[in-house]
């Protein structure tokens, strides 16, 4: 038999993942019935949502289990196949789980095939559903157009790094990016090509908000909530918009604040705040990859992988979603 560890849910955290949060646990690995692959995970994709699964509170997908693998997507290379879709060497993504082994099948949840030559960070990160994030909420949700003035909380990580990117790519007029360092703020302005950058850690945030953006912000691209949130709705243009993509503010908080005190001015600028879910736009995934190979390849969308290695070191990489210790895509190598 193969060995194959696993990390499961020990005890709800309280505010950070720690030592007791998870379990490390190793054990045979599973074996492919019939219409099943089995495969050996090669990365994991370390994304906010997962801290908010870890809660026994209800949301999209129901609560992480205490005594099961935590939940996450990854990459997998198929080792043994029951199925046509898969053939042994393929590289899928797909949720995986925080294990060296797993199952795929080829029901509705079926894993999608990385095709030869593109790289597997690649699909967990830019061409994954960090980029196809960005790039709905930015052009569908945001409806970014030309001669917007956008702002981007997170924007030095997964996928505020990526919206900002699209929001210039689609003619936005001016971009400004929320970061917590000026390292992050230097490399969005420097290397993103983002206008501007606002460090979120200002003493006075709302007037480096309108230092940043005279004239309103047109669109926020929201990542964070809590203060950040309410400082741009502050600063909100005549019929501006808010995409409600994020809030890692609050996904580790062990109190819930109060509410944005300037709610009150989507009804002043006649604004517009929506949130949205990824799994609304599954369909339309290879409209988004699409788009988004083509940029790359003409070199207008850049991006940033912060590489982990170790699966007994995926909950020391999901806390610094939380810390600001990333830059770009956090990824878990195995």
């Amino acid at each position: 038999m193969t060995a194959s560890r696993r990390l499961v849910l020990a005890r709800r955290p309280t505010g950070m993942v720690d030592d007791a949060t998870t379990r490390l646990e190793e054990g045979a690995a599973p074996v492919p019935g019939a219409g099943q692959a089995l495969l050996r995970v090669r990365y994991l994709s370390i994304d906010p949502t997962i801290r908010t699964w870890m809660d026994d509170a209800p949301g999209y997908l129901p609560p992480i289990a205490l005594g099961e693998t935590i939940r996450g997507a990854g990459v997998g290379e198929v080792v043994e196949s029951n199925i046509e879709r898969y053939a042994p060497g393929d590289l899928v993504v797909g949720m995986v789980g925080w294990q060296d082994y797993a199952l795929a099948d080829d029901g509705a949840a079926a894993m999608q095939t990385i095709p030869p030559g593109i790289d597997p960070v690649l699909g967990l990160s830019v061409l994954g559903v960090t980029g196809i994030t960005a790039y709905f909420g930015m052009t569908d949700v945001g409806r970014v157009a030309e001669g917007d003035t956008v702002v981007v909380s997170g924007a030095a990580g997964a996928t505020g790094s990526v919206a900002g990117q699209i929001a210039k790519i689609r003619g936005a007029r001016r971009v400004v990016g929320i970061a917590g360092t000026a390292e992050k703020c230097a490399w969005i302005v420097d290397e993103l090509g983002f206008d501007a950058a606002v460090n979120y850690r200002h003493d006075d945030l709302p007037g480096a908000l309108r230092a940043a953006c005279p004239e309103g912000i047109d669109l926020y691209y929201d990542n964070v909530g809590g203060p950040v949130l309410d400082a741009c709705l502050a600063q909100l243009a005549l019929h501006g918009r808010v995409v409600m993509c994020g809030a890692i503010s609050l996904y580790s908080a062990t109190e819930r604040p109060p509410g944005p005190k300037n709610i009150f001015n989507l009804i002043i600028k006649r604004a517009r705040m929506e949130g949205f879910l990824l799994l609304d736009y599954f369909d339309r995934f290879p409209e988004a990859q699409t788009a988004l190979f083509g940029w790359l390849t003409e070199g207008r969308l850049k991006h940033a992988e912060h590489i982990v290695e170790g699966l007994e070191h995926a909950p020391d990489a999901l806390n610094l979603l939380f810390t600001g210790g990333n830059r770009g895509k956090v990824i878990v190598k195995l």
